[in-house]
C-alpha cells in the first residue's frame, strides 16, 4: 500500500520523479497515512482519494479539468463541484492552530477559513462531505477500513482501536495517520532553488535576484507584509506566509458558478464562514496561502479565478497605479471585476508601495518560480 502502488496514472506532460516510496508493510502512523492519503476506497464510489484533490505528481494541488477549468475540484459522483480551490499540502504541516494572536487578529488553521485547528481535523473533513469523497458518517468509513485486512491489523497495533467496532476511535486515528504522513518531508523538502541558493549551492539569475530583493523590501512591494513569517529574509525556514487573513479584494469566479450550482452574486465570506468567528469586520478574508511551489499549483486565489502567476502579481499592482492599461485583467481583456466581497478590504496593505514597471513585475514572477520544490522543477518548463 506504498505511495507508488495507489498514485494516479499521469494527468501531466512532463515527467515528474516519484516520491520515495514508503516500505510497504504498515509499520507505522506515517506508513498507513500514506495508503490512507491514497486510497480511493474510502469514497462512496471508490473514485476519489486525499490524492485526488492533492496530487504528489502536481504539487499536492489539484490538476484536474473540470467543466471550471482547474478552479474548483470534482466530486467523488463524478458531477459535483465546490467552489473553492484545493490549495497545495505543501508545508501545510508548519501551519500554527487556528488562534487568535497579541494584536487580535486570527491566525493559522486549516481550510481558507481557518475552520479546522490543525492536519488531522483538516482530514477528517473530506470524507464526509456529500460533493468531495460522499461517505455517509464515520461508521461507513470505518467499514471501509475494516474490508483491508492490513488496515484491521496496522490500525489495532498503532493505536490499539478495533476498527471493526469502535468506529469513532477508527476515524480519529485515520485522520491522525494521514496528518503525519502529510508532516513528513515529502510534503516539505526545502529543497527548491532558493533553498539551495542560501545554502550556497547555486546563484540566481539576475531577475531572480531582482525578484528576491523586491520581494523582501519594505519600500518597493507589499510582497513580505503577509508572505514573510521570519525575521530575517534569509531564514531557512521561510513558508512565505505569515497565517494571516486579509481581503485582498478578489473577484467571483464567474465560470466556476456557472457549473458549480453556486448562484451568482453569492458572498462567500471566507473567515466569517469559521463557526468560531462571528464579527462581521472579519467577512470576505482568506488565509494567505504559503507561496512554496506557487508557480506549479495555479490556477489562484480562494476561488481559483486567476490562472497564471503574472496575473496576480498584475492583479495586487492595480491598486498602486492609476494608468489604464494596468486596471485591465489581461487574462480576459477587460477591466478587474468589483470585489466578491467589497467590505472589509486590506487598504493599507495593498496599497503599500509603489507600482511596478514590467520589468520588475517579471523579476518576481521569476523569484516565485525559484520557490518550487526540485522534484517539481520539471513542471516550471510549461509554465
Amino acid at each position: 500500500m506504498s505511495l507508488t502502488r495507489f498514485c494516479f496514472a499521469a494527468v501531466l506532460s512532463v515527467a515528474v520523479p516519484p516520491l520515495q516510496a514508503t516500505a510497504a508493510p504498515l509499520d507505522s502512523v506515517e506508513a498507513l497515512g500514506e495508503a490512507l492519503f491514497f486510497d480511493t476506497n474510502l469514497s462512496a464510489n471508490r473514485t476519489l482519494s486525499c490524492a485526488s484533490c492533492h496530487n504528489a505528481e502536481a504539487g499536492f494541488a489539484d490538476p484536474r479539468e473540470t467543466d471550471a477549468g482547474r478552479a474548483v475540484s470534482l466530486g467523488d459522483d463524478g458531477v459535483s463541484l465546490g467552489d473553492r480551490n484545493a490549495p497545495t499540502a505543501s508545508y501545510a504541516a508548519l501551519t500554527p492552530a487556528f488562534h487568535l494572536n497579541d494584536e487580535g487578529e486570527w491566525v493559522g488553521g486549516m481550510f481558507w477559513d481557518g475552520r479546522e485547528p490543525d492536519l488531522a481535523g483538516q482530514a477528517g473533513g473530506p470524507p464526509l462531505n456529500p460533493i468531495e469523497m460522499g461517505m455517509a458518517d464515520k461508521p461507513a468509513v470505518a467499514a471501509r477500513l475494516a474490508e483491508d485486512a492490513g488496515y484491521v491489523s496496522a490500525f489495532q497495533t498503532l493505536f490499539d482501536v478495533d476498527v471493526t467496532t469502535q468506529p469513532e476511535q477508527a476515524y480519529a486515528a485515520m485522520t491522525q495517520a494521514i496528518a503525519a504522513f502529510e508532516a513528513t518531508e515529502q510534503f516539505a523538502p526545502f529543497d527548491s532553488k532558493y533553498d539551495r541558493y542560501l545554502r550556497g549551492e547555486v546563484e540566481l539569475t539576475r531577475d531572480e535576484e531582482l525578484g528576491r530583493v523586491l520581494f523582501f523590501s519594505e519600500q518597493f512591494t507589499n510582497c513580505n507584509q503577509c508572505h514573510q513569517l521570519k525575521t530575517s529574509p534569509l531564514d531557512p525556514a521561510e513558508t512565505f506566509t505569515d497565517y494571516t487573513y486579509h481581503n485582498i479584494g478578489v473577484p467571483p469566479n464567474l465560470k466556476a458558478r456557472a457549473v458549480n450550482g453556486v448562484a451568482v452574486g453569492t458572498q462567500d465570506l471566507g473567515l466569517l464562514a469559521n463557526p468560531m468567528v462571528d464579527d462581521p469586520a472579519q467577512g470576505g478574508k482568506f488565509k494567505v496561502p504559503t507561496l512554496r511551489n506557487v508557480a506549479v499549483t495555479g490556477p489562484y486565489m480562494h476561488n481559483g479565478v486567476f490562472n497564471d502567476l503574472r496575473t496576480v502579481v498584475l492583479f495586487y499592482n492595480k491598486y498602486n497605479t492609476k494608468a489604464k492599461a494596468r486596471q485591465i485583467n489581461p487574462e480576459t481583456g477587460e477591466p478587474w471585476r468589483w470585489p466578491e466581497v467589497p467590505q472589509n478590504l486590506a487598504v493599507k496593505e495593498l496599497t503599500h508601495g509603489p507600482a511596478l514597471d514590467d520589468q520588475r513585475i517579471d523579476a518576481l514572477v521569476a523569484f516565485l518560480k525559484t520557490l518550487t520544490d526540485e522534484r517539481y522543477e520539471p513542471l516550471l518548463e510549461d509554465e
